[in-house]
């Protein structure tokens, strides 16, 4: 009986300090935004950041090459940001592209070098 007890006492403690763990997490929110075009080339990375994820204001945040988060207004509001976004949506349907047409090739030679041995 004392074993089921302690058992289910261990049990009651890990599931506490679960629960008191997952409510202190604080949310990664801009606080304000700043309208200093940012050059594309600087720029590896974005998300949107809205009032409904729990964030007093919807921003638009840039991940720098060297991962720093940048703050700025949403699209919408903003034609640089949107130009931006746009300029990283191609870039990355172009890597994508690029990286298919590799792995394609990849599967050619691999088919003609087991077509030498078999």
């Amino acid at each position: 009986m004392s074993l089921r007890v302690a058992t289910l006492l261990l049990l009651a403690s890990v599931l506490w300090s679960h629960v008191a763990a997952s409510t202190d997490q604080a949310l990664d929110c801009c606080l304000t935004t700043t309208n200093t075009k940012l050059p594309h080339r600087v720029v590896k990375s974005y998300s949107i950041q809205s009032v409904s994820g729990g964030c007093r204001i919807a921003a638009t945040v840039f991940v720098t090459n060297k991962n720093l988060r940048l703050c700025a207004p949403p699209a919408t509001k903003n034609n640089w940001v949107a130009k931006l976004i746009k300029q990283l949506k191609r870039k990355s349907h172009k890597g994508k592209a690029r990286k298919e047409k590799n792995g394609e090739l990849l599967c050619k030679n691999m088919m003609q070098f087991n077509k030498q041995f078999y």
